[in-house]
This record gives structure tokens, C-alpha cells and sequence, in this order.
């Protein structure tokens, strides 16, 4: 056959408005949908697009590494609102502290991840209304990453800050893909769902711009045949990822003392606190290697609020989780004891 240009068809545009609608309860409207070759290529784009060279852009702490690569390479300050943590209650968004760099430092933009990576927080609609009335007061528009939340639990929902209604369409922005989903992250297309006709409208321009409005065929037909063909099979993996989530904190709690688990409501990821084994991040990266024979993503990488942390992949066989606490149960006060300073 011939794969020569492309454009999304209503076929496209009818399973994604669909599955929203039927998944999430959330009513779309197509000409809301911008599609990018991804949600990271998207977001830089907006970046450029709502700030100036030296203007802030707020992420909260832990963040996603890739939020603070196209802040800061786009000439642009990271301001980073860390997420306030308690054992009891998980993650908490700190809106005071968040309401005083609003007023310190101006910023124009914000970007929300929601399911949030790496903590696998889902923010409720009453999170979501008290952030964006701190939007509105300051003029902050903000972006929500929400890639991966089609990835809850069991009895966990998901709100996106276009559920909220239309107060605030002209400053909100919802980031979507199929990918994470359906493990399509090579087959690139992502949604950017824009209900505000002037930042459509810009956002449009600034692809034609930098010509990304041709879509690869096979990444159209892929979502398209997921949204549609797929809905019992994501229900299946879902209950697979719930299971392998339960018995991983399960062997954690009975064979990893130095470990606490950080509850989550999304996403396929377990964020592990690791700061009861009283060392720095090159070191714990050097015990996750050469002890417990595993290579997590290192909370390091999730910024200064990441430390003593890692990050976890549960998506995967039961039999790789099995190998993972096999090598983690490895590690003790006997085994750590001497390790290289510094890595």
C-alpha cells in the first residue's frame, strides 16, 4: 500500500468525542480538538506561544522531567510549587504557598499533571475549582496534562478541568493521547482540547507555523481502532494493574521495611520513599543497581522534591514485579553498609 499524507476523518474525531463522552462523562466538541505529534511537542509549543523569554511557568514538585526541559530550553524559570505530603491524606496541592509565588512572581502560565506523575494523585473537581479560582485572580492560564487518565484504580474518577464548566474555558487547556492508554507511545499523535475560539485559534497558527498540521496515518488509525475496538481490553488491564499494584504494596509492607508506599487513585506508576535508608541519591541509585539489580526511574529526576524517592513501572508481567522484590528484599543496613560515597 501507499502511506502518503494524512488527515484525521470524522471516523477520528467520532471515536475520540465517543470515548470521552462514554468513558469520562465528558461532552467534547470536535472543533476543541488540535492534534500534535505529542503531548511534550504540544506543551513546548504553548510555552512559546503564552510566555515571554524569562517569564515563569509553574509545575508542582514532584514533577514530570520533561515539564522542566521545556521550561528552561525555551528560556523561561521553572517555578516549582512543591506538593504538600501527609501519611494520612497523600498528596495535597499547597494553594497558599501557590497563591504567594502567584503574587511574587507573575507567571502567565501553570501546567497541572492530572492523573499526576509520578505520585498517581487524581485531583478532585474541588481541587481543581480552588486552583483555577487562583488562576482566574491572577491571570494564569493553565495546562493540564492529562494523559493518563484513562489509568484509575478501582472506584477512583477522573476530573478534568473541563468538566468544571464554562466559567473557565478562556484559560484552560486539556492535554490528551491514546498512548499511554493503549501502549501506542511510538505510533505519535496527541489532543489538545482548547474551548477558547482565541487560543484555538492561536494554537492552530503556531502549528501551521512550524508545519505540524500532517498526521501520520498509521498513528490516526491506531487511536481510531483503540477508542473503538478496545474498551473491554483496557477494562481487563486495568484489574491486571490493580492486582499487581495490591501485590506489590503487599511484599513491600511484609519484606521491605526500609520502604513506604505512597498511595495512589491513577496511573500505572508506584511511587516508593526510600529516605529510611538514610542515603543520597547517588548512592540509592548505586544500591537499586548493584544490590537489588533493578534500574527505577530515580525520584532525582522529578526535581528537588523527588529526592529519596523512586519511581516504579507496574504495568508490566506479574513476573517482573516478582524478580523486582526478590532484588529489593536484597537490600538492608547489612548490605547498604560501606557502599561508595557519592555513587
Amino acid at each position: 500500500g501507499v502511506f502518503g499524507y494524512s488527515e484525521r476523518d470524522e471516523a477520528y474525531f467520532n471515536a475520540l468525542l465517543h470515548w470521552f463522552s462514554s468513558r469520562h462523562q465528558l461532552t467534547l466538541k470536535q472543533e476543541w480538538v488540535c492534534s500534535v505529534e505529542g503531548v511534550v511537542p504540544g506543551l513546548a509549543l504553548l510555552v512559546q506561544m503564552l510566555t515571554h523569554p524569562g517569564d515563569g511557568v509553574v509545575v508542582q514538585g514532584p514533577y514530570y522531567g520533561s515539564f522542566a526541559k521545556i521550561i528552561t530550553l525555551n528560556g523561561r524559570k521553572l517555578l516549582e510549587n512543591p506538593l504538600s505530603e501527609s501519611l494520612d491524606d497523600g498528596y495535597q496541592m499547597d494553594l497558599c504557598q501557590l497563591e504567594r509565588l502567584f503574587r511574587h512572581e507573575r507567571p502567565p502560565l501553570m501546567i497541572l499533571c492530572n492523573p499526576h506523575n509520578p505520585t498517581g494523585r487524581c485531583w478532585s473537581a474541588n481541587e481543581l475549582e480552588q486552583l483555577l479560582l487562583l488562576c482566574e485572580a491572577y491571570d494564569v492560564t493553565l495546562i493540564s496534562d492529562e494523559i493518563w487518565a484513562d489509568l484509575l484504580l478501582p472506584g477512583e474518577t477522573f476530573t478534568s478541568v473541563l468538566h468544571l464548566g464554562e466559567r473557565w474555558h478562556k484559560r484552560v487547556i486539556s492535554a490528551t493521547a491514546a498512548s499511554k492508554t493503549f501502549g501506542l507511545s511510538s505510533l505519535r499523535i496527541s489532543n489538545f482540547l482548547i474551548p477558547d475560539p482565541t487560543l484555538r485559534q492561536r494554537f492552530l497558527s503556531r502549528l501551521d507555523a512550524h508545519g505540524l498540521d500532517v498526521f501520520n496515518a498509521l498513528s490516526v488509525q491506531a487511536a481510531t481502532t483503540a477508542w473503538n475496538e478496545s474498551r473491554q481490553w483496557l477494562d481487563s488491564l486495568l484489574d491486571y494493574l490493580a492486582e499487581n499494584r495490591r501485590w506489590f504494596v503487599e511484599q513491600a509492607t511484609e519484606h521491605l521495611p526500609w520502604a513506604r508506599i505512597v498511595p495512589a487513585q491513577g496511573t500505572y506508576l508506584l511511587w516508593m520513599d526510600c529516605k529510611k535508608l538514610g542515603l543520597d541519591d547517588e548512592q540509592l541509585k548505586w544500591v537499586m543497581a548493584d544490590v537489588a539489580g533493578i534500574a527505577p526511574s530515580m525520584g532525582s529526576g522529578f526535581g528537588p522534591a523527588g529526592s529519596g524517592f523512586i519511581r516504579l513501572n507496574l504495568g508490566c508481567p506479574r513476573t517482573y514485579l516478582e524478580m523486582a522484590i526478590d532484588g529489593l528484599k536484597r537490600i538492608s543496613v547489612k548490605t547498604i553498609k560501606g557502599i561508595p560515597t557519592g555513587g
